[in-house]
């Protein structure tokens, strides 16, 4: 199930860089547009790679998934097939749970997580619900409404008028049957808080200051379970700081690399 996913894979393939890979992972209900500062302004020095998971963005929507672990077997298909054989996983919210669903189940070729605006812990029975029934309002009713609801709280109500609409954008240009699927599989999603604690690699958590969806609070709990971890709060942003404080965000994200590559074996560059 793979090589399926669209994708973007900019910057360096060559072997002699010491960067590692940057794998992007885009929450919902958005596509791999989420992160275009990122892949603007990174490919210049590593290799990044952004996919739509299924049902998102340019991916199909069937086979729908059923489970997180879909959606990180079909990252690890498609880093597969691209060759990529050691990387960082970025997520952020969904895209956060599903990068410690990678790790859960490959944690051999992560070099390094950043987890942005995200939690590790299962749903709860009231949230289950929530979810299903989103799920079946979404199929009923399609994106729009859904969209125009929660969009000053994906990014704080102050956030510039282009941002809320490439926000607007991919959420309502998201088909109802993948945002559905993935709501009910995220609602059974298994609780990675144990899995925290004995990641073994470096982690950055970052987290907009006015999140209200995944509030500082969650970013803290997160910070203080990892063994070897940074934090970095973004003033000035809410549920997507990659996107309301991008300049901001990539130095934290650029900083932080830095030291994961600094890790690399010397004279033995990760393989791409």
């Amino acid at each position: 199930m793979a090589p399926f996913l669209a994708y973007e894979d900019k910057g360096p393939d060559t072997t002699d860089t010491h960067r590692v890979p940057l794998v992007l992972v885009h929450g919902h209900p958005f596509d791999r547009t989420m992160w275009a500062p990122q892949l603007d302004g990174f490919p210049g020095t590593r290799r990044v790679i952004a996919p739509d998971l299924r049902g998102y963005g340019a991916s199909p929507t069937a086979p729908a998934v059923t489970d997180f672990s879909g959606f990180a077997r079909d990252i690890e298909a498609l880093l597969d097939e691209l060759e990529v054989e050691s990387f960082v996983l970025a997520g952020l919210s969904m895209g956060g749970q599903i990068v410690m669903d990678c790790y859960r189940l490959f944690p051999e070729r992560v070099r390094g997580l950043v987890l942005a605006d995200t939690f590790p812990s299962a749903e709860t029975p009231e949230g289950v619900r929530s979810r299903d029934a989103m799920a079946d309002r979404l199929l009923a009713e399609g994106m729009r409404g859904y969209a125009d609801e929660v969009l000053e709280r994906m990014v704080a109500p102050y956030a510039s008028a282009e941002v809320k609409a490439h926000v607007h954008g991919m959420m309502t240009a998201t088909a109802p049957e993948g945002a559905a699927a993935a709501l009910r599989a995220r609602a059974r999603r298994p609780d990675y808080s144990a899995l925290l604690t004995g990641v073994s690699v470096p982690a950055l958590v970052v987290v907009g200051a006015d999140d209200t969806f995944t509030p500082v609070s969650d970013a803290l709990a997160m910070h203080a379970a990892l063994p070897d971890a940074e934090l970095h709060i973004i003033e000035g942003a809410a549920h997507m700081p990659n996107l309301e404080r991008p300049e901001v965000f990539d130095r934290a994200l650029e900083e932080w690399l830095a030291r994961v590559d600094a890790r690399q074996p010397s004279g033995a560059p990760p393989r791409l």
